[in-house]
């Protein structure tokens, strides 16, 4: 039986791979849209995707724009269990978290806990131009695999989902994925709602 958490339910923003392997347990998860933030590729990766000698790439969620990514509500009971778990796998000085308000697509508007790139970060790379991405991303490899596999697999998770992210459609479509990998029937992010039930 469940011990009740008196701090009650709280929400958490996927914009990467939480999207399909959150690793915890949630009682909702809906479409959100995060404004003032935005999914980037941001942070060089010197051990996962790539090396000190030649870095790879991986996501962030960085300053400026929009984001079209999953909230998940989690009940109180799991709170404890499931921030250690966060802590682990996304708890590095790489992310800062912070609380931030989604819109949901049901209209509601939450609360949710997110992990935003610190920008103070060594490894924090900023805005880099397209053809500097690219080049990343077919050059490094790291003990996780390439960035390339990163990259393409990232994009093609995100197209199953019915979200299109411009830039990794860019890099995915020039390190060799087809435009079109998973046809979806969920264009928008409303109709993202029953695609990830």
């Amino acid at each position: 039986m469940k011990v009740k958490d008196q701090r009650g339910d709280f929400w958490v923003f996927g914009y990467g791979s939480l999207m399909w392997r959150p690793g915890f347990p949630h009682a909702e998860r809906h479409a959100a849209r995060l404004y003032g933030y935005h999914r980037s590729l941001c942070l060089f990766s010197h051990e996962y995707r790539g090396t000190p000698e030649c870095p790879g790439l991986v996501l962030g969620l960085d300053h400026g724009g929009s984001c079209v990514g999953v909230g998940f509500r989690v009940e109180a009971a799991d709170r404890a269990a499931t921030m250690a778990y966060l802590t682990w796998r996304e708890g590095t000085s790489v992310y800062r978290e912070t609380h931030v308000t989604l819109e949901l697509v049901d209209g509601r508007n939450v609360t949710a806990l997110a992990f935003v790139v610190n920008r103070a970060h060594a490894h924090y790379a900023g805005r880099l131009p397209l053809p500097e991405l690219l080049g990343h991303a077919e050059k490094a490899r790291g003990n996780k695999g390439s960035c390339r596999e990163y990259v393409v697999s990232t994009h093609r998770h995100l197209v199953s989902l019915g979200v299109h992210d411009a830039h990794l459609a860019w890099l995915a479509e020039r390190l060799g994925e087809p435009s079109e990998p998973f046809p979806s029937q969920h264009n928008t992010a409303r109709d993202l709602e029953t695609a990830i039930h």
